[in-house]
Order: C-alpha cells, then structure tokens, then sequence
C-alpha cells in the first residue's frame, strides 16, 4: 500500500507542472487542486426558495482592528452582479474580484446591446466559459474560487447556480461549497423541502453553517443576503446588517447546544 501510495505522489508529481497536461488517468491535477484550495475556505451555501433565493456565507476576516465600513472588508463574501443577480464566493477572494468584475461587465454589455437584463443562465455560462479558458491554455492557472449564484429573470423565475474552477456549472434547489461542504449537503438532502419559503431557507441555512463552523455563530463571522420580489414585484437585493441576523443565529446556537446536552 505504501509503495502505491508513492507511486501516485510521483505520478501527481511529473504532471501537475502545467494546467494543459493530461495524466495517464486523465486527470488535471492543477484544476484538482484548485477545489482543493476552495474546500479550505470559508463556507458559503443557499437554497432556491419558491419566494426567492437565500444566500449565507462564513466570513473568516474578524479581527478587531478591522474597519469594517471599508469596501473588501464590510463584504467579504457576498456580492450583487446586476439588479436581478448576486453571488457568493468561496476561495482566494483577490480571483473572485476578478471573475466579479467580468461578470459585471458582462451583464452591462448584455444590457447594452438588447436593453433588457441578462437571464441568469447566460451570464453564469459567459464566466464559465472564461474560467475553462484558463484550463486549457499555458502559461495561466485555474481560478480558485467557486461561486453561488442568485438571479431572477422572466424565463424561468428565481434560480440558484454553483460554479467551480473548471468551467463546470449546474442549477441548484440547495447547495454548498467551501469547508465542511460534504457534511452541510447531506444535511441539506435531508432538511430541505420542495415547496420551502424564503421565511424557511434563512433559519436552515443558518442551522446548516453553524454545523459546518468549529465554533459558534456570531454576527461577525457569517453573511446572509436574499434575492426575492417586493409587493410591486420588483427584484430585491438585500443583505442583512447585523441586528437582523442576530434572531437567527441566537436560535441556531440554542439548538446546536441543546443538541450537544442531549448527546451521551
């Protein structure tokens, strides 16, 4: 077993070097360890509601010192792209600004052109479409960072993505990406319900973080924003400050310790 151990490390070895090398098995040990590099990051998951889309994120900047009314610092996982679509990331947060931005660019270059705004699935396509370039030719890195993404268009209502360093993407009704992301999908594949409300998702989502996180929630560590509709049915954006969360996380810390009271 050891000497098949050392003979794959020296496999990994002789072709990880470069993004554009197939090993024997063909695999891509760059774009591999690229995921590799989201698993270690602050978690961040949602869930596609039939009201609207919430996202929650583990926010792994805490220290005291911090201004946290500064750009970078006040939203360090939780992002709008246009009026209609938001995302989450997980990963090396400098490789999220820069798929942020060309995303950005995208759906303003879409508007542009037809004065409408991009569907969802257009614009989650274009970046992913950019993120596999940079499988595919040398002298370049795969991103590494993974995205949620949360939209609304008229094609086909609220929607929920999930990309990953490989240009890969997929539709979601609840998914989970960054550290402890096996653990908090099981428990989504068990809590969640076809016809859940945006009233719902928030309180699960946060249960699911506060299980994923090695210590207790507090305002300071975690995002929440949602994507839903007001009364004249416009698309709203919105992220909640730190008295809004408060309810939440004070629930899930309540039945994380109740749970540990009861366990033998």
């Amino acid at each position: 077993a050891a000497q098949l151990f050392c003979t794959s490390a020296n496999m990994s070895r002789r072709y990880d070097s470069r993004t554009t090398i197939f090993s024997p098995e063909g695999r891509l040990y760059q774009v591999e360890y690229a995921m590799e590099a989201i698993s270690n990051a602050g978690a961040a998951m949602g869930v596609l509601a039939k009201d609207g889309v919430v996202l929650v994120a583990e926010k792994k900047i805490t220290s005291k010192l911090l201004d946290t009314k500064a750009v970078g610092v006040r939203r360090e996982k939780m992002y709008k792209l246009d009026d209609h679509i938001a995302c989450a990331v997980a990963g090396i947060t400098a490789d999220a600004n820069i798929l942020i931005n060309i995303c950005r660019l995208a759906a303003q270059q879409y508007h542009l052109a037809y004065q409408d705004p991009i569907p969802v699935e257009q614009l989650v396509q274009s970046v992913c479409d950019t993120k596999q370039g940079y499988t595919q030719f040398g002298g370049q890195r795969p991103f590494g960072v993974s995205l949620l993404y949360a939209g609304w268009d008229e094609h086909y209502g609220f929607q929920l993505y999930q990309s990953d360093p490989s240009g890969n993407y997929g539709g979601w009704k609840a998914a989970a990406i960054g550290a402890g992301h096996a653990a908090a999908n099981n428990v989504l594949k068990t809590e969640y319900k076809e016809d859940i409300t945006l009233a719902e998702a928030i309180p699960l989502l946060v249960k699911v973080l506060s299980k994923a996180m090695d210590t207790s929630l507090s305002a300071d560590k975690m995002e929440i924003a949602t994507m839903t509709k007001d009364a004249s049915g416009k698309v709203v954006h919105r992220i909640f400050d730190s008295a809004e969360m408060q309810p939440f996380i004070d629930a899930a810390n309540a039945e994380k310790a109740a749970t540990g009271a009861a366990a033998p």
